[in-house]
């Protein structure tokens, strides 16, 4: 009788095949962790020979043997009345006593209070291969409490071997349905209803890049997650921070949490919950303060090293004795699986008409017909390739999904089931959209485009997009020519980051400032000025969880730069200041107060002339602490600064002082402040402008507008834009041999030298350090430094051997 119970405090990842893979990682944690601070709920696992002895007992081996040879495998017509039958068989069998008995002595010795609440969770292993995993096949019960309740729970589970998605997936998986085996584990409940409760990823879960724990949580229970049915609170931690104890918590995103899920006071049923309104204080709340976030990463980390793989975990807090603890762990299963790395890029080529928007899950595009469907029970309406729409997915719909091309879900966030079974099966997903099922007709041919940050669009029609798929390992980075990304949206650093590059040579600012903080930072700094009323609701809005308004914008703007420094850490990330012309600043929230109405804003009040200014200083001031956030707080030393649009020396000098004064001094934290070269009057007096900045980025779009005198926001004249006119490569040429002379750094950010392999080769042969690139130009420019260091090799070796032969 013994061999039927297994204490956690006895059981480790030797005991899959005695007790599962759930129970066994339940009891690896418990023994091997709990000496490390992490706190793990007690509890004990009914064994796999507990279970085998019901079916046994009850005589149920051959009916069930029977019932599966009967499965339809072709179409799985009967997949629903099969698994009904099966589970019949085993709810009407009847519990031994001894086995009874074992159970009720265990639950009543191992914890403190009489009959506790317990969490009866289902864990399977197979004969064959006890390492699989069959997470999310089976079922759990939530706070069951005492003997005749905790008994038919884990007769439940017993049956929940059969649920119609463990079937079919054994079926995927080509597993004997006779040699696979239940365990159910018994622990403690955290009482996470009367607090929050969520999820864990030691890497990030789009991208799979290592670096980054991704926690999500929502208050109460954490099956409003798991459903989509709410959007939960997201905290990113970078590791390398943590690790040094620096500011660690690269990004907050606040979810709206409009559900609390709680547990029915009624213990007459069955996992009896009731799902809640959340009051609006604790939707405008993060469910859990920077320490607890930075103490679950720091758990992760720790789990993460033990098990020696990136792992996924769930997490809970008691609302009794408000402490954290970890209830789950597994090893992630979707990039940690990847060997060879393919960097898969989509682009969409044109753009029809925008039906609704939701969360873009990975970053790929496809077109399928949209089928609406209320439930799992529609799927012979799927044809292979459909799009599904509907309301929400759970793990009944996981049967069905395997026919879909693309998911999209009303409900939902990115860890929501519908966000994770879709990156397990490589789908292309939006959730959260509100209105899909409303606005998406039934039958219509559609686009679900991923590959456009962090938001994913559907299109009316089946539109064009093109893909490309890159052997990562097979590109060579030039090594004495950087090549580098030139990006400016935060969402998409991770997976950039999988490209091959030597960091990024322009990280714009403009695309953080105007879609995360939105708003002009003068609006926040002199509030009072804003009449407007529209305006003073949306800042008031976007800034209410602030006591002081500005520090919106640094928080803001420092967890987006954050997020692209610790994408590419430890490789150099050249930040440029903000470098919006007055007419774009005036369009952000509350601009139009503080900015002048100017003929050409091309040439007007921007750049560097701004950050002095007292039209501005003061916004300024707030992107320098942003700056020094990032550097100093957050560990990255990685970040260096750029000033564009500089026109004098004079003015040079005036903002490198300026920013000294606002705690970012040049050389202090090796920081390096960059200018770029964009004026004819850069280039003409590069020697006085190196003894006030470390190194020269050449902005060829901008250079080239003003050594031809063009307007390039002129559709009149764009003609005549070329930067490879010869004006403007004698400009550059100039530049960069200037910068070499002086010891500078000296690069280059233009779409030119991917288009123009002769370009290229000018920009090489002529001395340049580095040349960045749009990420869809990347791997062309790499082929073209690359192509340029080759010629440029070959016509040394030739010119050598010339002058020998003479």
């Amino acid at each position: 009788m013994e061999n039927f119970i297994k204490k956690f405090s006895e059981t480790s990842l030797a005991d899959i095949r005695e007790v599962g893979g759930k129970n066994a990682s339940l009891g690896e944690l418990f023994t091997q962790l709990t000496a490390k601070g992490i706190l793990i709920p007690n509890g004990f696992a009914v064994t796999v020979a507990g279970f085998r002895y019901f079916i046994e007992h009850n005589q149920l081996e051959d009916e069930l043997r029977k019932l599966m040879a009967e499965l339809d495998r072709e179409n799985f017509s009967n997949l629903s009345k099969t698994g009904a039958k099966a589970r019949k068989l085993i709810l009407d069998g009847v519990m031994p006593g001894d086995l009874k008995m074992a159970i009720i002595d265990a639950y009543d010795y191992l914890f403190e209070q009489t009959e506790p609440a317990v969490a009866v969770r289902s864990s399977a292993t197979a004969e064959d291969l006890p390492g699989a995993s069959f997470a999310g096949q089976h079922e759990s019960y939530l706070n069951i409490k005492g003997h005749v309740a905790i008994v038919d729970a884990v007769k439940r589970c017993f049956a929940s071997l059969y649920t119609d998605r463990a079937i079919k997936y054994r079926e995927d998986k080509g597993f004997d349905h006779g040699k696979v085996f239940l365990s159910v584990g018994i622990q403690r409940m955290v009482r996470s209803d009367t607090a929050c409760s969520g999820v864990g990823f030691t890497l990030e879960p789009e991208s799979g890049f290592r670096d980054i724990v991704h926690l999500a949580g929502v208050w109460g229970l954490g099956e409003n997650m798991v459903q989509g049915t709410v959007t939960p609170d997201e905290f990113l931690v970078f590791k390398p921070s943590l690790k040094k104890n620096l500011r660690s918590i690269i990004q907050k995103n606040l979810g709206s949490k409009s559900k609390t899920m709680v547990y029915a006071t009624t213990d007459n049923a069955v996992n009896a919950t009731l799902n809640r309104d959340t009051p609006w204080e604790l939707r405008e709340q993060f469910v859990l303060s920077d320490k607890e976030v930075e103490k679950l990463a720091g758990w992760a980390l720790i789990i993460e090293d033990h098990y020696g793989q990136p792992m996924d975990f769930e997490w809970a807090k008691d609302g009794d004795d408000h402490k954290l603890y970890i209830i789950q762990a597994r090893p992630e299963t979707v990039h940690s699986q990847e060997k060879k790395l393919l960097v898969k890029t989509c682009s969409i080529i044109e753009k029809g008409e925008e039906i609704t928007r939701g969360e873009a899950i990975g970053n790929m595009i496809t077109t399928g017909t949209a089928r609406l469907l209320a439930s799992p029970s529609e799927a012979d309406r799927l044809r292979p390739g459909d799009i599904l729409v509907t309301d929400m997915t759970s793990p009944d719909w996981d049967p069905v999904l395997k026919k879909v091309s693309g998911i999209i879900t009303n409900k939902g966030g990115r860890t929501s089931h519908a966000a994770i079974i879709a990156r397990e099966l490589g789908v292309v997903a939006i959730v959260g959209t509100e209105n899909a099922t409303v606005n998406i007709k039934e039958g219509e041919a559609i686009t679900i485009s991923c590959a456009e940050g962090k938001t994913g669009y559907v299109y009316r029609g089946k539109l064009n997009w093109r893909e490309t798929v890159t052997d990562a390992g097979a590109i060579t980075l030039p090594g004495t020519v950087k090549a580098q990304l030139i990006i400016g949206e935060p969402e998409k650093a991770f997976q950039l980051s999988l490209f091959p590059n030597d960091g990024v040579g322009l990280m714009r600012l403009e695309f953080i400032i105007n879609n995360y903080v939105r708003v002009h930072p003068m609006a926040l700094m002199r509030f009072e000025k804003v009449t407007r009323e529209l305006d003073r609701i949306k800042i008031t809005n976007l800034t209410h969880t602030y006591q002081r308004k500005e520090q919106y914008f640094v928080d803001k703007l420092a967890e987006g730069v954050a997020t692209i420094a610790a994408a590419f850490y430890p490789k150099e990330v050249i930040v440029r200041m903000s470098d919006f012309k007055s007419n774009e600043y005036a369009g952000l929230i509350g601009g139009s107060y503080f900015e002048p109405q100017e003929e050409n804003p091309m040439i007007g009040f921007r750049g560097a002339s701004r950050y002095y200014n007292e039209h501005y200083r003061d916004g300024f001031r707030l992107e320098c602490e942003a700056m020094k956030v990032v550097r100093d707080e957050m560990g990255f030393t990685n970040v260096k600064l750029m000033i564009p649009f500089c026109r004098t020396v004079e003015e040079g000098k005036k903002v490198v002082d300026l920013m000294a004064s606002y705690g970012l001094k040049r050389g202090e934290n090796d920081l390096q402040i960059f200018v770029m070269a964009e004026i004819p009057g850069n280039v003409l007096l590069a020697e006085e402008f190196a003894q006030v900045f470390d190194g020269f980025s050449i902005g060829s779009n901008d250079l080239t507008q003003l050594t031809l005198g063009i307007d390039r926001d002129s559709s009149l004249i764009a003609g005549l834009f070329d930067e490879q006119n010869a004006a403007s490569k004698q400009l550059i040429t100039m530049m960069i041999e200037k910068a070499n002379r002086l010891g500078k750094k000296v690069g280059l950010c233009g779409q030119a030298a991917s288009d123009s392999e002769a370009f290229t080769r000018l920009l090489v042969e002529t001395g340049i350090d580095s040349i960045s690139f749009n990420p869809d130009a990347l791997i062309r420019g790499i082929e073209n430094i690359n192509a340029a260091l080759k010629t440029g090799k070959r016509h040394h070796e030739e010119h050598r051997a010339t002058v020998t032969s003479h």
